[in-house]
């Protein structure tokens, strides 16, 4: 009986390491994927914050790009919770301020007003036309009249400098009659009479005035340059210039005894 060949030592070893491997491979990719199962746990539960560098990108995970501020999460949270956003602040068109300060927008006339005439041939924004009409009915024993309404900035600019003209035949410098001349009447871009809100009332006695300065805020209007506002206003008191707020400002102005400019900074509704 032949005894069976003997394999050189080299590859015996060979055939021993093989099996080795067969053996291990298994467990190998066990471990493996135990690993993988790990990482992805790792990162879900604990989150990329806690990942080291070099296993996330800074800039790119999934294609998208993070986050640089994650305040801006928190700030979604808020407003998924109900927390209040911040208020309308546009102001409606019969609030409109204008005075030195705040002169009329550049371009306001842009859109032209819609005027309409009232009794004595003067004109008023259309929108203020059906209060002012009913104010000037329940004062008609008292002779009322609008003798000034809507203004042209030409027609502000002649009334304007005329005014100057008036104060410097009286002895005044420029500078003097400019100063004394804006206190009854405003520089062109400055003049509510350029909104075609506001109106200068008279009447047949000067009671027309008192009956103005009690009644005016029912339909709307208010007192527009008291004398003891004239700090605030920088306009002299005008016994007969009215201006339309609507009803709710004028109650509140006039119960407050406060000018426009007051209310506007500081409106309690």
């Amino acid at each position: 009986m032949k005894e069976p060949k003997k394999l050189p030592i080299r590859r015996r070893r060979k055939r021993k390491k093989y099996r080795m491997w067969l053996h291990l491979l298994p467990q190998v990719v066990l471990i493996t994927g135990c690993l993988a199962i790990l990482m992805s746990i790792a990162y879900n539960v604990l989150g990329k914050e806690n990942i080291p560098d070099k296993m996330v990108s800074d800039e790119i995970i999934s294609g998208e790009t993070l986050p640089e501020n994650p305040v801006a999460e928190t700030d979604d949270f808020q407003k998924d919770t109900g927390q209040p956003e911040a208020a309308d602040t546009e102001i409606p068109w019969y609030l409109t301020l204008v005075n030195r300060e705040n002169p009329l927008p550049e371009n306001y006339m842009d859109h032209p007003i819609d005027l309409v005439d009232v009794p004595g041939g003067e004109k008023v924004d259309s929108r203020i036309y059906e209060p002012l009409m009913e104010m000037l009915n329940d004062a008609e024993e008292l002779g009322s009249i609008v003798v000034s309404g809507y203004r042209t900035p030409e027609k502000q600019q002649s009334l304007y400098d005329n005014k100057i003209k008036e104060y410097m035949k009286q002895g005044y410098s420029e500078n003097e009659a400019i100063e004394l001349a804006q206190q009854w009447v405003a520089e062109p871009g400055t003049s509510e009479h350029q909104l075609g809100l506001a109106v200068d009332i008279n009447g047949a006695t000067y009671d027309i005035y008192l009956w103005l300065q009690e009644n005016s805020y029912k339909y709307g209007f208010i007192f527009r340059y008291p004398g003891n506002k004239t700090h605030i206003t920088n306009v002299a008191e005008e016994v007969w210039h009215y201006r339309y707020v609507g009803k709710e400002a004028a109650a509140e102005i006039r119960e407050r005894e406060i000018c426009l400019e007051e209310y506007l900074e500081n409106p309690e509704n």
